[in-house]
């Protein structure tokens, strides 16, 4: 059984999907993220082969590791966040007791590993270390506690058909997963301790692919292992809007290694001792309101699932989209579960129905600038309402749209949004008269869409793409 993680879009407009991840032809695609592997949870991140060696376009652009602040929270929500994301997987099933790391934690790389990925290690590595306050380093030694192993797409898939990542515990190497997968070795939920993971990255997908793979992955293999749509500033997040640790994730890390805790620990006496962890970790949330979001009903992931499936019939994505909108109403939400249903409508429509699917886009952006923590969001809706307006000669309006999201991409660390950005802005500038300002943009996108997309014929492909929205051309 797989458990499947419907993402948000990433890399600019709408249109058909192929099946892989980080597809860049012919328009936007959603990705699926990887989830913790046992015998019933399986990941699905999709991914594409990637050369980016003797490229012609500018050099790649990477981004600096820097703290990212959380948004002040109640204490009493952090709690049952915790909770929640730490005793039950993404199946619904339940974790006895919290498992984590007790010793100073080692990382090892093994395989022939893309060369993006030691720096992007090294910098992950390094926020852990700041921010959550973890006992984490690089090692070279085989016996690493979390080994992270670079493998083939084709390698991965023959274990996990349509996975692009995962973590398995108790394993050292995919032939030992496949042989252990239905074993109490690989079971999360028989876990009483972490002692040995291992991480499973493509080495062939785009570079930020594997970051983001690298994120996911292995704070699951430190911490929790459920996501939860009601959190719009983490990447324990079906949406997968956010695709590197943010500020809170940081937080709930920090406290998952508070002394105060330790493996064995059951739900009970976790919440027992959370409330002075989290006084001391996040001092401001101790007053004002709670605002704890409603839970989810399980009725609205599969909706979502169904509504932005890569197979699925037009008619019964339709049907499934109106769903997640109408529990969306039933539940009361004014949140961005209830713009993320919008939004996965206006997907469904934006084909047949162009001018409908716009009226969702608007109602999500809407949505969404009333809710705290969600301008990434607001992002990438922005650059399904640009593309709408390039598409109709309005580059006024396109870059009204777009200029307030470029730096919310830049700290959100996701090239592939800033250089679709980027490219939308340009065939903006065009057709606002300003054809020099357009072409300084346009390279500007080319060094983040080599890290956003990778090899040459995928960033070339997404600027025919985007080129081809403006009438004039």
């Amino acid at each position: 059984m797989k458990v499947m993680r419907t993402a948000f879009l990433r890399e600019g407009i709408g249109g058909t999907r192929r099946p892989r991840a980080r597809a860049f032809l012919p328009l936007m695609i959603f990705l699926n993220a990887c989830v913790p592997a046992t015998q019933s949870e399986a990941p699905t991140r999709a991914a594409l082969p990637v050369s980016i060696a003797d490229s012609t376009l500018p050099p790649m652009k990477t981004f600096t590791a820097r703290a990212m602040p959380a948004e002040v929270r109640s204490n009493k929500a952090l709690a049952q966040d915790f909770l929640d994301l730490s005793f039950q997987m993404e199946s619904g099933r339940s974790l006895p007791v919290l498992t984590r790391f007790e010793t100073p934690i080692t990382v090892a790389v093994r395989g022939p590993a893309p060369a993006t990925l030691a720096p992007d290690l090294r910098r992950l590595l390094a926020r852990l270390r700041r921010e959550a306050g973890i006992d984490i380093s690089q090692v070279y030694d085989p016996s690493a506690n979390v080994i992270v192993q670079a493998v083939t797409r084709a390698e991965i898939r023959d274990v996990l058909p349509d996975a692009a990542c995962f973590v398995a515990p108790n394993v050292s190497s995919l032939a030992e997963y496949r042989k252990l997968r239905r074993s109490a070795r690989t079971d999360w939920t028989r876990l009483q301790t972490r002692e040995r993971l291992t991480v499973f990255l493509p080495n062939d997908s785009s570079p930020q692919e594997v970051r983001d793979c690298l994120h996911e992955e292995l704070a699951q293999s430190l911490g929790p292992l459920n996501d939860l749509y009601r959190l719009s500033d983490s990447v324990f997040n079906d949406d997968n809007v956010h695709t590197v640790l943010t500020g809170f994730d940081m937080l709930i890390l920090r406290a998952y290694y508070d002394p105060a805790l330790r493996s064995g620990m059951s739900r009970t006496q976790v919440a027992r001792a959370l409330p002075a962890i989290l006084s001391r970790l996040n001092p401001a949330g101790d007053s004002g309101p709670e605002q704890r979001a409603s839970f989810t009903p399980r009725g609205y992931s599969d909706a979502i699932q169904t509504a932005l499936g890569r197979s699925t019939d037009p008619a019964d994505r339709r049907i499934a989209a109106s769903e997640a909108v109408r529990i969306a109403d039933r539940m009361g939400w004014q949140d961005h579960r209830r713009a993320f249903a919008h939004f996965a409508f206006g997907r469904v429509l934006q084909l047949s129905d162009p001018v409908a699917a716009q009226a969702h886009f608007q109602l999500a952006d809407r949505l969404y600038t009333a809710t705290p923590g969600t301008a990434l969001h607001r992002a990438y809706v922005a650059t399904q309402l640009a593309a709408y307006a390039i598409s109709t000669g309005d580059g006024d309006t396109a870059l009204r749209l777009l200029s307030p999201h470029l730096d919310t991409a830049q700290r959100g660390e996701n090239a592939a949004l800033l250089s679709t950005l980027l490219l939308l802005q340009a065939e903006a500038l065009d057709l606002s008269g300003r054809p020099e300002e357009a072409r300084v943009v346009r390279v500007d996108s080319l060094g983040w869409a080599r890290y956003g997309f990778g090899p040459d014929w995928a960033v070339r492909a997404k600027q025919r793409e985007i080129a081809s929205l403006n009438p004039r051309k």
